[in-house]
């Protein structure tokens, strides 16, 4: 039992609730913002024009470019593959990029051949989009590499940037014949590589 002058601290009812409220609160904010970053971070849906932005599983965007060396002809999907019944290939490059040095000759020769064997590998439409580049540029590339499929130049990273959400080369896009991302290979694309994607898609993924 207590005296007179004893001291008995008792702990106030409920001091511990706030303690949990702003635990809560903390935790709640914590979720939120792991939200918002995640958002920030994932690719847009959508375009200020409405247009899909590119991603595997979505219509791969409608683009036209105007054709490198080619007067009054222009490069894009689906008119060149990709919806329209014939699965595509794109590759992304330019001629101010160090990989794509390396990548873009070796997959012409492998283009080529396949067109000179009449291999059914070479039913698949394969297109360039040479990125962000003088056309005089983007055009002593694709010739010095042995380019003979049909390449588009984005001079203003338009289709590159906006509709595919590129902003590094090289880049390569699978498009199956009905014009639905198949997958997006980032960083250069090996010749065995590419074949195999080309035979996947001919096999409709």
């Amino acid at each position: 039992m207590s005296t007179a002058g004893d001291h008995v601290e008792v702990a106030a009812p409920g001091r511990r609730r706030p303690r949990l409220i702003f635990l809560l609160v903390g935790v709640v904010l914590a979720v939120a913002l792991a939200a918002v970053l995640l958002a920030l971070r994932a690719p847009a849906a959508s375009t200020a024009s409405g247009t899909a932005v590119a991603g595997a599983g979505r219509p791969v965007p409608r683009f036209t470019l105007p054709a490198l060396g080619a007067a009054k002809k222009e490069v894009g999907v689906p008119a060149n593959g990709g919806g329209g019944g014939r699965p595509a290939i794109l590759l992304f490059f330019a001629s101010w990029c160090p990989p794509c040095e390396r990548e873009i000759p070796a997959l012409a020769a492998t283009y080529r051949q396949q067109q000179k064997e009449h291999s059914p590998l070479a039913k698949v439409a394969v297109i360039g989009v040479d990125a962000n580049d003088p056309a005089p540029n983007a055009l002593a590339f694709v010739r010095s590499s042995g380019v003979t499929f049909p390449v588009g130049a984005d001079t203003n990273f338009r289709v590159t940037q906006t509709l595919f959400d590129f902003s590094h080369l090289p880049e390569s896009v699978f498009v199956e014949g009905n014009g639905t991302i198949a997958g997006i290979h980032l960083g250069p694309l090996s010749t065995s590589r590419f074949s195999s994607w080309e035979r996947r898609l001919l096999a409709g993924g």
